[in-house]
Parts: structure tokens; sequence; C-alpha cells
């Protein structure tokens, strides 16, 4: 805080008289020599500013005191001493407080002894409240009374950080609550009732599978029982706000209780898993439950589900494999996606209120996974904020068998969230009272200031890491404990009973009458039991591939699309050399010249947008693009002012937005991928800077975009652009590595292009879009270029845009003209195709020879390829060439296919050998080196 802008809160403020010339007479010294005065003074000075003349202040009954409003000169000392411990209360007093169930944990009360800060019962009860409290209650008559309410409300079952918070309002807002004692429960006896018997189902069930499927994985949630309490409240308050869509993200712990009692799904498809039988026959009549399934399947606690509640909000839990965190940037891309409008030209609106996360987190995974800060700094970044998520770190003291100490630097595991300003509550998961109340501020506070919160909920870890795993070997000391404590619900229960909310007959008959209705739901599971299986098959769409789709657009509407791109307002100034650049794009329409590659791009997100689809494309860099040639977010070079061209096309139907992305791939790749989730008709493409930078993404396409479709049936047509090219510029600048996605390529799972035309480039992005919320769409993995994107042989002719479809196989033009001499049928993709085609030239002296650039590698072309082959009958070899040494890029997938084709022909491979790093570090070695693999191939047999 500026010493030059005091605080309203100022403990100046109180202070009139003598008393405040005394303050003032120290200011003085304190400007003059800071060190010369109270450290005590200083740091007061320093915080809130100098004192200033007041009116005087009201105290005595009027302010709630027991003392006049003047502090004698000489008790000064003891006021500063107990604000000083009133502030070290509110910062510390998490530290003290009573939020580990299993009480194995100091609690440091150092910092709130009366007696470090020099004073006595006495002293404080002489000190003002006003200094202290504002709006005490009744019941606080002096200072120590204040100074012992703050530590009640600062030590109890909740803990407080968020003096990190900057802004003031947000300090104060979260205080005012505190201190007001809305944290403390007042829950009625009805809503304990609804607590204890939902705490009862949550135990009850896994009680029940733990029963009844001995030895079975569940990953159960028995320590933080009350993460349901806390789902639960989050959901009730959704509901009564008018929230569209809720959307959960976590890993497996917890899971399937989530799924029963948070988003309804019944005991008897539970149960049928466990059983391993068909749960089609249990799925709710009445639709308000979604769940949909892969044909290769996967392990039951990875599964998510939708749920429509009465009030109209969807509950979304989405799918998620054992690695975590991985989910959290899915989610809240799905959630940005269902806060945007997309129907109309321009930046999609936002609304924050429609649909917000609760993303739950491991705690030893919280501070353990790079992606958890990945996904925090998204929360104020332009194109990937939601208006706040709420984080829950489920808090079981350990990570599978390792404690605190070895899987954290940290003092607490939600420290690192404390670096984004995101206020941290701390709560006893054995008081779901408490729960109730923390999730209550934190649905408030995400409401008001639309910025994340996070949950620390603090319990323990019931049984093993799973129900095959005995603890007490690796942890014995935790587990000793474990086995001597309560459950949340018998603890409850007996609350209750004392209450005389519930008598202990009540408490037992709610546990008998849960497991009787579980009993009875499992039975119906046994009556439908059956050896056969069901088989979930690949739809036929999918089996099918996509059909050839015309994607043309009239020349006459690209001719006026592209009038309106580079018809600028008179009163904006684009940087001269980019506008001269940018203008020359008319020219193909007047027959001079060709259009290069990002031209095409930007005419396909037209027309694309036109026909109604919205498109979002993100990446480093992505507005201008990596390589200065896309431009799709103009400055004006006077004032700075943006002009989007894309947003002043007519007959646009849909937003279009470009995003230069955070300095991240894995969490930015796994928010398109959920925005496209959540928005299936919208073109949603991702850039990687280079093409190797999707390397830190891996776990996205591992688990999700190549999977996610056979697993859990889960569609996407998400667009990856991966720059790949060998052009002497070391490894990590030439390689997309498109060898991992094409082994990964299987049962239609994805489209693998490596491109030589920029027409062809423009008719792939219109199929994509085109097939966008159909059964057959699949992501489409694109090998983008670098020196093609300008290179003359790579541009197109407008016809080429204006009629036709994708290609997935080109033949070079000029060669392979008389069938009978051709003894040698070459075959390449992307840049090689382009090295080749410049040293052929127009085919003269190479009629021996003929050249296929296969523009779509997976699913790859053989019917085509076939085809062309057949017309070559005196061809006796089919080489596959490429840039990328022999153990990378696409040969050893194409291998097997043209073997396949050869039909006795000799299949050879020219290029680099086997290597472990994928490209010279040397621009000169490469160069010999790629003429070398061009000489070989075009080197007419003997």
């Amino acid at each position: 805080m500026s010493t030059n802008q005091p605080d309203t809160k100022s403990p100046w403020n109180s202070i009139t008289g003598p008393n405040l010339g005394y303050v003032m007479e120290m200011y003085e010294l304190y400007q003059e020599a800071p060190e010369s005065i109270d450290p005590e003074f200083a740091e007061l000075f320093k915080q809130y500013g100098p004192p200033t003349e007041q009116p005087p202040v009201q105290t005595g009954a009027a302010a709630g005191t027991a003392s006049g409003a003047s502090v004698e000169p000489n008790r000064f000392e003891k006021v500063l001493a107990a604000i000083n411990l009133a502030e070290a209360i509110r910062a510390h007093g998490h530290l003290a407080s009573d939020i580990y169930p299993l009480k194995d944990q100091p609690r440091d009360t150092e910092r709130l002894e009366i007696s470090k800060y020099g004073l006595s019962e006495a002293d404080l009860k002489d000190v003002p409240v006003s200094l202290i409290l504002e709006n005490a209650p009744a019941e606080v008559k002096n200072g120590l009374d204040a100074i012992n309410y703050l530590k009640s409300l600062y030590t109890d079952k909740i803990a407080y950080e968020f003096a990190h918070v900057i802004q003031p309002q947000e300090r104060s807002w979260i205080q005012s609550k505190i201190e007001a004692g809305d944290m403390k429960p007042k829950l009625d006896a009805d809503k304990k009732k609804q607590v204890l018997d939902l705490l009862t189902r949550v135990e009850g069930f896994e009680k029940f599978v733990h029963r009844t499927f001995v030895g079975q994985k569940r990953f159960s949630i028995e320590g933080v029982d009350s993460l349901v309490v806390l789902m639960d409240e989050l959901v009730r308050m959704s509901e009564s706000s008018g929230t569209e869509n809720i959307m959960i993200g976590m890993a497996h712990r917890g899971r399937l209780n989530v799924l029963t009692h948070i988003l309804h799904k019944p005991y008897e498809m539970m149960f049928a898993g466990f059983a391993h039988v068909g749960d089609e026959a249990f799925l709710p009549e009445d639709g308000s439950l979604e769940i949909t399934k892969g044909w290769f399947g996967d392990v039951k606690y990875h599964m998510g589900a939708a749920y429509s509640s009465k009030a109209g909000t969807k509950i979304k839990l989405a799918y998620n494999p054992s690695h975590l965190e991985v989910v959290s940037p899915i989610v809240t891309g799905q959630t940005r996606a269902a806060q945007e409008m997309t129907s109309e030209s321009g930046l999609a609106p936002q609304d924050p209120k429609k649909a917000y996360s609760i993303l739950v987190h491991g705690d030893a995974a919280f501070p353990g996974q790079g992606i958890v800060t990945e996904t925090l700094n998204f929360s104020r970044i332009k194109g990937y904020q939601t208006g706040g998520s709420i984080h829950i770190i489920a808090n079981n003291l350990i990570g599978f068998t390792t404690e605190q100490y070895d899987s954290r630097s940290t003092h607490y595991s939600s420290d690192p969230a404390k670096g984004f300003e995101v206020p941290v509550l701390h709560v006893n998961a054995d008081d779901p009272e408490a729960v109730v109340a923390v999730a209550k501020l934190a649905f408030e506070y995400r409401e008001k200031f639309g910025k994340d919160i996070l949950i620390d909920l603090i319990g323990y870890r019931r049984y093993g890491h799973n129900e095959m795993d005995e603890p007490l070997v690796t942890n014995p000391m935790m587990y000793h404990g474990v086995h001597q404590h309560d459950t949340v619900r018998e603890l409850y229960g007996k609350q209750l009973a004392s209450e005389n909310v519930l008598s202990e007959d009540d408490v037992k008959k709610l546990d008998a009458d849960i497991q009787k209705v579980m009993q009875e739901a499992y039975d119906k599971v046994k009556e439908n039991k059956s050896d056969d299986h069901p088989k979930l098959e690949m739809p036929e769409a999918v089996l099918n591939g996509f059909p050839e789709i015309e994607t043309g657009v009239g020349k006459d509407i690209l001719e006026k699309m592209n009038h309106e791109l580079l018809s600028w307002p008179q009163d904006f100034s684009a940087f001269g050399k980019l506008a001269r650049i940018l203008k020359r794009r008319e020219e193909p329409f007047k027959g001079k010249g060709k259009i290069d590659w990002a031209h095409a791009e930007t005419l396909a997100f037209g027309s694309i947008l036109q026909d109604g689809n919205p498109i979002r494309l993100t990446g480093q860099d992505a507005q201008r693009g990596t390589f200065a040639h896309r431009h799709l977010v103009l400055h004006d070079e006077k004032n700075g002012n943006e002009l989007v061209p894309l947003h002043h096309i007519s007959d646009s139907k849909a937003s279009f937005v470009v995003y230069n992305s955070p300095l991240s791939e894995a969490s930015i790749l796994g928010f398109e991928y959920g925005y496209n989730v959540e928005n299936d008709k919208a073109l949603v493409i991702w850039e990687a800077q280079y093409g190797d930078f999707a390397n830190m993404a891996q776990v996205m396409f591992d688990q999700f975009i190549s999977s996610g479709r056979a697993k859990w049936g889960q569609k996407s047509g998400l667009v990856m652009l991966l720059p790949h090219g060998y052009e002497g510029q070391g490894p990590e600048h030439s390689s997309a590595r498109l060898e991992r996605y094409l082994q990964m390529a299987g049962e239609n799972n994805w489209t693998v292009a490596n491109l030589s035309s920029a027409a062809n480039y423009f008719h792939i992005l219109r199929r994509q879009a085109k097939m966008l919320g159909e059964e057959a769409i699949r992501p489409l993995i694109i090998v983008s270029p670098k020196s093609l994107l300008r290179h003359p042989l790579v541009g197109a002719e407008v016809d080429q845009l204006a009629e036709g479809q994708f290609e997935t196989v080109i033949e070079q033009p000029g060669m392979g003209q008389d069938a009978k001499k051709v003894k040698r049928l070459l075959f390449a993709s992307g840049k090689m195709a382009i090295d080749l085609a410049e040293r052929v030239k127009d085919g003269k002296g190479y009629e021996w020879a003929h050249i296929v650039r296969v523009e779509q590698l997976y699913p790859f072309p053989a019917e085509k390829i076939k085809a062309i082959i057949d017309r070559y009958p005196n061809a006796k070899e089919l080489a596959w060439v490429q840039e990328e040494p022999q153990n990378m890029g696409s040969w050893s997938f194409a291998d097997p296919y043209l073997r396949d084709l050869a039909d006795g022909k000799e299949v050879k491979y020219y290029g680099r050998m086997k290597r472990q790093s994928p490209a010279e570090g040397d621009g000169e070695s490469h160069k010999v080196e790629q003429a070398r693999i061009i000489d070989e191939a075009l080197a007419k047999s003997k």
C-alpha cells in the first residue's frame, strides 16, 4: 500500500487530541530517521501512511466500547501492540487453526500469544473495541473480548489466507464476512438432517461396495466424505442463482460417489459396473442423465456423465484418465464455451454467470503438477478467463504412499495458488457445517469478484491408495490414527443426537434404511445379470471415414469477401509495409500472382463464418503468425487500436476470435479440446509455435484427442497446426514429430495431413468445418509449412478455391505423361514434395519417373495410390522420399502400405539414416544432406 494514500481503516482514524499529536511527532521522526523509532511504529507508518487530523471518534456506549475515545500517551504503545496482535490473528490464525481431523499436525499459536506483544489481559481490557474490530457484536465489550472473538473466528475449523490478495475491496469483503460471524455455522434442524442423510448415503455407498465387491478398485472418498456435501451445497446455490452449467473436473478418487450423489447416477447403474453387466436398462427414463460410451471403453472411475436438474441447471463431470490434473484446463475450456454466444459476427459475447467450473485436485498433485499453475494462469487472461473457478483440494494428507514432507516444499499443498491472488479457505473435513459455510463463501466470492477461489478440504484417506493396498506397510503412524478415528458420519450423527435434532436410534435407522435401499438396487442388478456381455461397436460413420465433400466457394463470393477484408476504415492507419503486403492480395483476382498459404486460410475462415460455424484460433503469436504470415489482427500504427477484418465481412453468421496464448502448451491444447467438446459446431484450431512444441502437450494427444472417442464416446473436431519442415534450423525448429501421430493412428481416430498446396489447405479446413457436429467427425492434425508459406509452387489459383474438394493425393504436374516409360514412382509429402518439384520443374528429362504427393497420410489413401500404380505397368520401383531420419517421419508408417500395393515391385526409402536427433544443428550440413537425398531419389536407374 502506498504511504501517500492513507488507508481508510488505519489505526489513526480513531485517535484524537494529544494522542494524535504524539503520533504526528513520531511520524516526523520516522521521516527523518526511520531507525530511530520503535520498529512497530515504523511498520505502521509504512503500511498506513501518515496520521492526519481527524474529527473526534464516537466512543463509549455509542461505539460499543468499554472505554473512552482517548488513549493516554503512556498507553499508546499498548494500543499499537493490540492492533498488531489483531492483525497477526487475521494473517496467521490459520497456523493455529483446528483444521486437521486426525489432530496429527502441530498448531502454531506463538504469533497469537498476548505476552509476545508485551500485553496482559488487563492491558487489552483498556483498549477500545473500535480500534480492533468494526461492527463488533454486542457481547464484545472491550479489547480483550475483541481479541478472543477474533481468535474464535480465525483459529476454529475454518482457516483463511487472503492477505496476499492485492485488491483491498476483496480483502475487506472476505474479512467482513468472517468478522460479522457469517462463517459460524447456523444450520436449522432440517438442513442438519439433510446433511446427515447425504453423509450417510456417501459412506453407505462406499461400505456397500466394499462389502459386496471385495477387492474391486473404487478409489473411495472415505476421509473426505464431506466433499460431496460441499459440492451439493454449490449445486444448490447455483440452482438458486440460475446457473445454466456446472462443469466438474476431478481425478479418480471419490469420482464414483460424486457420480452417484451429485450427478444422480442410479445405484443400479453403479452396481452393474461392479458386477460387469450392462447398465443401460437402469438409465433414468426421464432423460435427466446423459452418458456417452466408446466401443473400447475405460475403467469405471474414469467415466463422466451429465445430469439435468429439475431447476434447469446442467451438471457435467468430465471424463478423465488417471493423469490426475490434466482435466483441469479441459473443463475450463468447456466452461468458456458454455459461457459464449457464438451465433453472431464479431467477438463472441461472454456471460460468466451462465457457467462455472468446480475443479477437484489431489493434495500431492496440486503443488506437484505444473499444469495446475498453467491453468491458474488463465484466470485473468482475456481469451481464457471464465469469471473464476472454484478449486477444491480433496486433501488426504498423502500422495499414494508419499508423506507431505517428500511431496512438496510448501507449508500447505494449496500454496501455489497464492501467487495468482487466489484466496484460500482451509476447512476441517470432519465438520460438515463448516464445509457448508465455506461453500457459500466461495460461491458468493466468485459471483461478486469473478475470480478463482480455493477450498482446501483437509481430511485423510481411510484405506490405502486403492482397495487392495495395505497402508500400514508404508505409513504406520498415520494409519494407526485413522483406524482409531470415527467417520464424519459417525461424528455428525453423535453431534445431532447431542443437540436433540435426532435420537441415536434415528441415526442408526437412517444408516440401516440406506443400506436396505442399496441392497434392493443390487438385487435388481442380479435379476438382470446375463452371461451375454454387451459389445459396443465402432459407429458406422466412424468406420466409413469422411465422405467426399464439395468444398469450393464461388469466385464472386471470394472476390467480394477479399475486397471487404482489404477495405479498412478511413481513420485506421495500418503499418505501411504490412498494408502494402496485404493489398497485394487483390492481385490474384486480377489474374496476377497466386493465393499464398495465409491468404487461402483467411478466405477459408471467411467462408466458414458465412456457412455459420464459429471459429476460435489460438496459439503463441497466432494473431500475426509465428512466421509473420497471417495478420488476422491489424494494429493502428498511430494509436494501437485493433482491427479484425474478418469481423466485417458480409453474410457472416458466426463469431470469430483469434488469441495469442500464454507460453503454455499442455494447458492451452487441453482448453481448446474442452472448448470444442462443449461447442461441437465451432471450428477450434490450436497452432504450435513450432511443431515439436506439441511435445509439451503430449498427454493431451495420448489420453484425450487420439482416444477419447473410443474410450468415452467423446467427439472432437479439433484442428492442430504443427509447423514442420527442414530448413537447417536445428532439431526443435524442424520436426513436429510426425511419427508420433501416425503411430497413434487407428480406427479412423483422426486425420493426419502433410500438405503441399494452399488450395488443399483451403479445402481441408472447409471439409473439417462441414463435418463438425456429425457422427463421422474426428480431430485434424495438419503438419503445416514454414518456408512453403510464400513458395510459388504452393500458391493457388482462384479457380482452385472456387472449384473442387480436398485431394488426398496430388500427382506432380508435367510428370508421368508416358506411362510406358515410367520406371520409378516417388511418393513424398509436404516440403519434400516441393523440394522434388523444384528439381524436376516441368518434368523434362525425368520421363522415367513420376512423383505423387501424399497429402493425407492417415487415413492412408491406399485405393487412390493403387489406381495410380496400376496406370504404370512398367514401374519397377516404389520409393518413399522424406526429409526426416528413417526412424522418424512417415516412412515406417507408409512402408507396410506400399508393400501391400507393390505387387512384386521393389519398395525403397530415400532420406536420412536413422538418427537420435531429428535434424542437423548446422545449416550448411543440412543443405548437403538434403541435396544428397534429392540426388539419389532422382538418379535414373541403370
